[in-house]
């Protein structure tokens, strides 16, 4: 975008919208960098799964999170700890785990469990850093809390902007999934926020990108490098962006870049129920169990739609980064809460430690490594955020905080890592299952060839899966006397959990 472009962007986008109120890189593996702190910018996308062209998903448009991975490192095995958007944000902020921070839903302030957690902004403050977020970076409710602070966390921020575009006032208009009275699916109208956040539900909507609340975030975020800028002070800066989070909405350009006809819908076996543990299946929806192929490839066209809406706002930002000279004392990591399932196993949206909902796309890019461009296979986890960007920073993290910095595989994206990835999600009580059933927690490890879950401590069933001949996940190995060893040494590395 050329500086007049940027202007008009802004000019249209930010109507509305309010403001309110470490080391170089030139040891060995790394190009040297002006000597100063680096800045970070920290960009989170919602309900986003690995489904981007720089993931093997050619059908999905993602140019600008394309060219990020082009120049950073691309984490393949990428796993969030918790695929629920509350307590994944509270945990890869903190550099907490879920089972630290106590939280399990979406209700819960992680500061009501552990007042004393350190946040990644907190910890850039106290260096000197500027800390300031657009958007979703902690929980907020979509769509019925676009445009407040949700669940957000006041002592993290010096600025903050909560952008609020036409996709709210667009509502009444917005396809809902429901379940007809004859036991198929369809869709309906005139429903209100709280009926699409956690419903399947999509508009091609009218306008261009500027009206939505991604728009407005991504001008909001521009005026803030523009500011940052004019500054001597090093800053960290966090976007969130709200799609493609339900309900799916982009402007009918985006649409039109899917015909539903090339989309695949994904195949489920008829005996699915006697592969996989009841709790691993739980989440089945009836309505999105009953929908037609044609249906879901609308749900699917909807959700490609939202993403690469979404990644059009993510190049905005990061072309006024190269703009603004701030490119190269940047760095810029790129990642979801967690991720979507789009009808695997007849499991729609989240909360599964399936590949589809547990993995998600991180993408670190370090100004002058020299290993920008290359993907890591090692399994790494969100939580370690923290500890990885104060270590790339050259500042201290909260002396709490948990994970394991992945500076070693930004530096060499191939180098020995001993550390698996821990994934967990509840059934049953107040965060979701059957109404009324007590709460059990399903547990995962993920090896960099392996998957193995316990539900309820292998009570409510166990599943083992091999990612090298299976990485759909629909072979449960469990159990099978082939693979005892495998099992047993997962369940030990499983139970000693992420130290």
């Amino acid at each position: 975008m050329n500086s007049l472009n940027r202007r008009q962007f802004l000019g249209s986008a930010l109507a509305g919208v309010c403001l309110s109120t470490g080391t170089s890189w030139a040891s060995p593996g790394r190009a040297s960098t002006p000597d100063g702190p680096l800045n970070v910018l920290h960009l989170i996308s919602d309900d986003l799964g690995t489904r981007l062209s720089c993931y093997d998903e050619p059908l999905v448009r993602t140019p600008h999170i394309d060219a990020l991975a082009a120049r950073g490192v691309r984490f393949d095995r990428a796993y969030c700890q918790f695929p629920l958007c509350n307590p994944s944000r509270a945990s890869f902020m903190t550099g907490l785990r879920p089972d630290t921070l106590r939280v399990y839903e979406n209700q819960t302030h992680f500061r009501e469990t552990v007042h004393d957690a350190v946040t990644i902004p907190q910890s850039f403050h106290k260096a000197g850093y500027f800390v300031a977020r657009v958007g979703k970076i902690y929980h907020y409710g979509v769509p019925s809390q676009i445009g407040t602070s949700g669940l957000d966390d006041p002592e993290s921020w010096e600025q903050v902007v909560n952008p609020k575009g036409r996709d709210i006032d667009d509502i009444g208009m917005v396809e809902v999934l429901q379940l007809a009275p004859d036991g198929t699916a369809t869709t309906a109208t005139g429903k209100k926020l709280t009926d699409t956040g956690g419903t399947l539900s999509w508009l091609a909507a009218e306008g261009g990108d500027s009206e939505q609340t991604d728009g407005k975030g991504a001008a909001a975020a521009i005026q803030l490098l523009e500011a940052c800028a004019k500054n001597a002070r090093p800053f960290y800066l966090a976007v969130g962006f709200y799609r493609p989070h339900t309900p799916f909405i982009a402007p009918k350009s985006y649409f039109a870049q899917y015909l539903r006809d090339e989309i695949t819908v994904p195949e489920v076996p008829p005996d699915l129920a006697m592969r996989f543990p009841a709790a691993a299946l739980s989440r089945q929806k009836p309505a999105e169990v009953a929908m037609s192929d044609a249906l879901r490839r609308q749900a699917i066209q909807a959700y490609y739609a939202s993403t690469t809406f979404m990644d059009a706002q993510v190049g905005h930002v990061l072309a006024a980064l190269e703009e603004l000279d701030l490119a190269n004392n940047t760095i810029v990591v790129f990642h979801s809460d967690h991720g979507y399932h789009l009808g695997e196993k007849n499991l729609w949206q989240k909360m599964s430690v399936y590949e589809e909902s547990a993995r998600v796309p991180l993408v670190i890019s370090v100004p002058g490594n020299r290993n920008g461009g290359r993907a890591c296979a090692r399994p790494v986890e969100i939580v370690s955020l923290h500890k990885t960007l104060t270590d790339l920073c050259g500042i201290a993290a909260g002396p709490k905080t948990e994970g394991h910095s992945m500076r070693p595989l930004v530096e060499n994206p191939r180098a020995e890592w001993e550390h698996a990835a821990f994934s967990q999600v509840t059934r049953g009580g107040r965060a979701g299952g059957s109404a009324g059933a007590p709460q059990i927690m399903g547990r995962s490890v993920r090896t960099q060839r392996w998957r193995y879950t316990e539900w309820d401590e292998g009570r409510a069933g166990a599943e083992l899966f091999d990612h090298a001949h299976d990485p759909m996940e629909m072979s449960n190995l469990a159990g099978a006397a082939r693979f005892r060893q495998q099992e047993t040494e997962l369940r030990v590395l499983l139970r000693a959990g992420g130290v």
